[in-house]
């Protein structure tokens, strides 16, 4: 009888650890399934985050699902309502949910959520055919497409009117998408449009293909005015021939940036941020977007605080970011 029950221990002790194996890392951990909300199906959301959610379905315990999306304000709203667990965002609209502003005013905060990383810039760029506009002062009584009424390029568009002194009372707005307002601009509807995306970016590229476009600068003291009052906005140059025979310029740009609910766990967000920027430089022929990631970048975000395992990502690589 004693040998039984020696025996009957010995299997229940076996059966004991392994359970314990499977359940504490490792191989043999139940993989963790992640929704990843991104963009339109003809956007650079939905392409790159196609491609970020299958290699890290394909190499990490983190099994990451592609969604399309409708917008940096409607995917954060996604992750509100239990729909996704990551998401596409642009570095302001995420700014206006967690302090209730702009886009969120009405609604209210939305804070359920932390920073991953930021991975490429999008820029404010104002786009005209007629060569008298040289500066967003030569705006004033023009005809200018400023995005879709309460969208993120609306507001983009108000703030750097602001910082010229101009209001939306001193232009003749227009609430166009980019594709539409490059086709006004090509039938000499409006004298300019206000565009945010990576640039090239496909309706500007088409524009130019018909007529001689230009991109209208932003100058140092109100880009630092502006930064100043704003600081998810950054600087950036957007180099000559982006757009055939178009010269270069400077403007300003905001984040395109990965965000997650704050409830996921801190090793699914180490993993899937670790798969994303070691493998960079390996993964740039899947998609182009890979080679503008840089840790520096990605570590830059201030208004939203980072998920702690990104958190722990960048520590490992010597750089501290906000974590409240």
């Amino acid at each position: 009888m004693k040998r039984i029950l020696a025996v009957l221990l010995a299997v229940a002790l076996v059966f004991s650890f392994a359970a314990c194996g499977k359940t504490s890392g490792g191989n043999e951990q139940a993989p963790v399934k992640l929704r990843f909300v991104t963009g339109g199906e003809s956007g650079t959301y939905y392409a790159f985050g196609s491609v970020i959610a299958q290699h890290a379905t394909n190499n990490t315990n983190v099994k990451v699902t592609g969604v399309v999306g409708n917008g940096s304000q409607k995917n954060i709203v996604e992750l509100q309502d239990g729909n996704a667990e990551l998401a596409f965002c642009q570095s302001d609209v995420m700014a206006y949910a967690y302090q209730g502003t702009n886009l969120f005013a009405e609604t209210g905060k939305v804070d359920c959520f932390k920073t991953v990383a930021a991975l490429y810039t999008e820029q404010v760029q104002l786009i005209t055919t007629d060569p008298s506009i040289k500066s967003v002062a030569d705006l004033k009584g023009k005809n200018v497409s400023i995005g879709a009424a309460g969208s993120g390029v609306y507001f983009n568009a108000i703030d750097i009117l602001g910082v010229y002194g101009l209001t939306e009372k001193d232009i003749k707005p227009t609430y166009q998408s980019f594709g539409d307002s490059a086709e006004a601009i090509k039938d000499g509807l409006i004298d300019a449009a206000f565009i945010v995306a990576g640039a090239p970016t496909s309706a500007v590229t088409d524009l130019a293909t018909t007529k001689n476009v230009y991109l209208v600068s932003l100058d140092d003291e109100h880009i630092n005015k502006l930064i100043e009052k704003s600081p998810f906005y950054s600087k950036c140059v957007i180099p000559a021939e982006t757009y055939k025979g178009v010269a270069e310029a400077t403007t300003v740009g905001v984040g395109a940036v990965i965000i997650a609910k704050d409830t996921v766990s801190e090793d699914a967000i180490y993993a899937f941020v670790k798969d994303i920027f070691d493998n960079a430089e390996s993964q740039i022929g899947a998609h182009a977007k890979y080679a503008e990631l840089s840790l520096e970048f990605a570590s830059s975000i201030t208004s939203v605080p980072y998920h702690a395992g990104a958190a722990k990502y960048f520590a490992e690589k010597g750089i501290t970011v906000p974590t409240v």
